[in-house]
């Protein structure tokens, strides 16, 4: 009979043991970087920061003493946060600022990103000695903004819609060009016949955008026809759905970022049931997805390789802030008259954040000459310019005027489908800063078949006379048949913007 030996360090099998050390590990981690995010939020610190160097001090050069070094890795979990951040941020996207802009905003996510490809390239090569493939790659990697920085700090700041609406389309539709550059450039071989790779860029996105709009459509009209069994189920129904959007537009070899991206713009535009329940679940699986890909990010650089890529990092980064930018924004919004002021906030707001990092693993995982050099100079440019840029961003725009203060909040309203009384009920807050406030019950003007059925204020319900005056804090519920029920909401939020005379005003409660 043949003896068992026992197991060595590198043959234990997997554990139950094993498994709750690993989860402890990882809930320890989610708890830090939840309170890195109020820690960030009080002190001014950009979050990206901190979660870098929560996976630094975990890394091999850290605390915790582990060695990662997969770039394969990174960048498979760097797609898939991705594919979520770029789904959060689409979700909460206001298609009335995205219109106005829409035209601009895509030539600033294409001429513009070649802009700046080509200056920041030029400034590596001339100023830092890099060769030209080297200096190529970096200025496309940082030529992306970042949708989670953007998103994350646009939303604290009380700016102009065009302005934000811009910034908000860009960083969602640069992704996609600038992946197929990073990639075209990173490929052996020199890169011949440019309008080729125009052509392809074109056609990729072309593809990308028809199969986003057209999941974003039936996603949005089956959420909206057929009512599921539990209300937990349509935040999962909405991610699901746009996450199809981009294995669809990436199975046929088109930009699944941007799929992804116009998929959720749409679903969030549509006025589902169970809304607010549904943004909440998004803004949640997009930090989740944040603090991953960048813990994972400082996990994969070594600290002690950095020296000799600091002062090169930022000679780029002030090419890329102070040239590329500005002259990308210039180049791209002059055509559209777009006030200098506006101008000058978008060439500072161009925020990097993770997205350029993930990016320069491409590099790295085709086998790219001197990649570990490009990740560590882009890394290096990444902290250095986000501290500097976030913090920044608001004293700018007070400084050029283009703060908006006093608009009226926008409301609150969370439907629920009742499939059998062939209605909906919507649920309505009145939060501070909306012109509901003062506004008598008959004043509303609801379309018939539609009525305010009950009113919650103060841990109080009554039952509302037709004089019975609206004030901010109430939960209202409103009744509403299926016919009428995107009028009735209309009209709610025509009234909560532009008060008892919006109708006379011309106010209308779109989104």
């Amino acid at each position: 009979m043949r003896r068992l030996r026992p197991h060595t360090r590198e043959e234990r099998p997997l554990t139950v043991h094993h498994l709750n050390q690993l989860l402890l590990v990882c809930s320890a981690v989610l708890l830090v970087a939840v309170a890195a995010v109020r820690i960030s939020s009080r002190s001014g610190l950009p979050s990206l920061l901190v979660y870098l160097g929560i996976g630094v001090l975990m890394g091999q050069d850290g605390i915790g003493g582990i060695h990662f070094d997969s770039a394969e890795v990174t960048q498979v979990m760097g797609y898939a946060a991705l594919v979520v951040i770029l789904a959060e941020g689409g979700l909460g996207t206001k298609w009335k600022e995205v219109r106005p802009v829409l035209a601009s905003a895509s030539v600033l996510a294409t001429a513009g990103v070649a802009i700046s490809v080509g200056v920041t390239a030029a400034g590596a090569h001339y100023l830092v000695g890099l060769e030209w493939r080297q200096a190529l790659i970096i200025g496309a990697v940082v030529s992306s903004t970042d949708a989670a920085a953007v998103f994350s700090v646009l939303r604290r700041i009380p700016l102009p819609a065009r302005v934000t609406g811009t910034l908000e389309a860009e960083s969602g539709f640069n992704d996609a060009p600038v992946v197929i550059l990073v990639v075209a450039f990173s490929t052996a071989g020199p890169v011949e016949h440019w309008y080729l790779l125009l052509g392809e860029i074109v056609l990729e996105l072309a593809i990308g955008a028809a199969i986003g709009i057209a999941v974003g459509w039936f996603g949005s009209w089956g959420l909206r026809h057929v009512a599921l069994p539990a209300s937990g189920l349509y935040p999962i129904a909405v991610l699901a759905i746009a996450v199809s959007a981009y294995a669809a537009g990436a199975l046929a070899h088109g930009s699944g970022f941007l799929a992804v991206y116009l998929a959720s713009m749409m679903l969030g535009n549509a006025r589902l049931p169970h809304w607010p329940a549904t943004r909440g679940f998004a803004e949640g699986l997009g930090w989740i997805a944040q603090i991953g890909m960048f813990v994972v990010l400082g996990l994969l650089v070594t600290p002690h390789e950095l020296g000799d890529d600091v002062l090169p990092a930022v000679v780029i980064g002030l090419v890329l802030t102070m040239v590329a930018r500005p002259l990308s924004v210039v180049g791209s919004l002059a055509p559209f008259r777009v006030p200098w002021r506006e101008q000058a906030l978008m060439s500072w707001a161009g925020l990097r954040g993770a997205v350029p990092v993930i990016l320069a693993t491409i590099p790295m995982v085709n086998g790219v000459d001197a990649s570990r050099r490009i990740f560590n100079i882009v890394f290096v440019l990444v902290v250095v310019y986000t501290l500097v840029q976030g913090p920044t961003l608001p004293w700018l725009a007070r400084l050029l005027r283009l703060g908006e203060q006093g608009e009226a909040s926008d409301l609150g309203i969370e439907s629920a489908p009742l499939e059998r009384l062939r209605g909906h009920l919507l649920s309505v807050t009145i939060p501070e800063g909306s012109r509901m406030h003062g506004v008598e019950i008959s004043e509303l003007r609801l379309p018939p078949g539609a009525a305010v059925t009950l009113v919650v204020r103060e841990e109080e319900s009554f039952v509302p006379l037709p004089t019975t005056v609206l004030r901010r804090g109430d939960e209202l519920l409103v009744v509403a048949t299926d016919p009428v029920r995107d009028a009735a909401e209309r009209r709610l939020r025509a009234v909560a913007h532009g008060g008892k005379l919006a109708g006379w005003l011309g106010t209308n409660g779109s989104r």
